[in-house]
């Protein structure tokens, strides 16, 4: 995959303060799911750790390089979702977690350069982590670079993201992104970036996957669900059982679209009896279901109540 363009800026900011020494302890990368931010953050740390970069970029053959790409760098630590003591992976990063990276920043560098850790998610982090985290973002020392990459960073304590330099990564405009689509190979690259809602990234890959023909599936589902002809229970097992965040996101956008058409031509493609009042709260509805399934509710009953609002 090529380097998306909207990255530019950010690569160039970021080299020049490295040319000046200047580079902050901690950078909070952050913006929607799909912009590349974590090919940024490897590009970035290959770079920093490398003995011989070139405008920021690694040379891919040094020592520090191979090593990097094997995985086995003494300099670099990435924290993620761990396991429990019974083999099970966590669904937040916790406090022992963050405990262990701080020592390991608190060593010398073995290359004599950066120490530096990432942690993605960071706004999994629960509390107690994000807490032992703030020690280490206010006394960093010497050499040492921490990287924070969320998806949704205002998930983060105020605390954390303050203390952080931020590089957020935006839509970018619709022309830049349909040529990088276009680019990339993606056909109907029009489609695919307005079902991914303007994100070319989540374009590319859901075009990959797909994705699309799940759009219309969804559609379909609610057009039927509308017309009496549908059962939420067996929808919702089915949406449960296949990408479930995927397809609230395709049937909020397709509630958007309906109210939009109602606007404009006084029906819409769903044929839904719900009005334009009740559309809204179902659009808002879907949202915070998609938000409810990453808690410990029970998924079939949150969509059963959700499709049995929209029938």
């Amino acid at each position: 995959m090529s380097t998306p363009p909207w990255h530019a800026e950010h690569w160039a900011r970021l080299q020049a303060r490295r040319q000046r020494n200047a580079l902050p302890h901690a950078l909070l990368l952050c913006g929607p799911r799909g912009l590349g931010k974590r090919d940024f953050l490897r590009r970035f740390v290959r770079g920093l750790l490398c003995q011989n970069s070139s405008d920021g970029d690694a040379c891919g053959t040094c020592r520090s390089c191979l090593l990097f790409d094997a995985g086995t760098h003494p300099d670099y630590v990435s924290l993620s979702y761990g396991l429990r003591k019974d083999g099970v992976q966590r669904s937040e990063i916790v406090v022992d977690q963050i405990r262990e990276l701080s020592a390991r920043l608190a060593t010398s560098s073995q290359f004599g350069g950066w120490q530096i850790a990432s942690i993605d998610p960071a706004d999994a982090m629960n509390n107690a982590a994000a807490n032992a985290l703030l020690k280490t973002l206010e006394e960093p020392a010497s050499q040492t670079m921490l990287l924070l990459l969320a998806d949704e960073p205002w998930r983060m304590p105020a605390t954390i993201r303050s203390r952080c330099q931020r590089i957020e990564f935006q839509l970018p405009s619709q022309a830049e992104s349909l040529a990088w689509l276009q680019g990339e190979g993606v056909r109907d690259a029009a489609a695919a970036l307005a079902a991914a809602g303007g994100n070319p990234g989540l374009a590319r890959i859901w075009a990959q996957e797909g994705s699309l023909a799940q759009r219309q599936d969804v559609r379909k589902d609610l057009a039927a669900l509308a017309a009496g002809r549908g059962d939420p229970i067996e929808m919702g097992r089915r949406w449960l059982d296949n990408t479930p965040d995927q397809r609230l996101w395709f049937a909020a956008q397709a509630v958007a679209d309906e109210i939009r058409a109602r606007a404009t031509a006084g029906n819409g493609p769903l044929s839904s009896s719900l009005d334009v009042e009740q559309l809204g709260a179902w659009y808002d509805a879907a949202n915070r279901t998609r938000e409810a399934l990453r808690g410990p509710l029970r998924g079939d009953l949150l969509l059963l109540e959700l499709l049995g609002r929209w029938r």
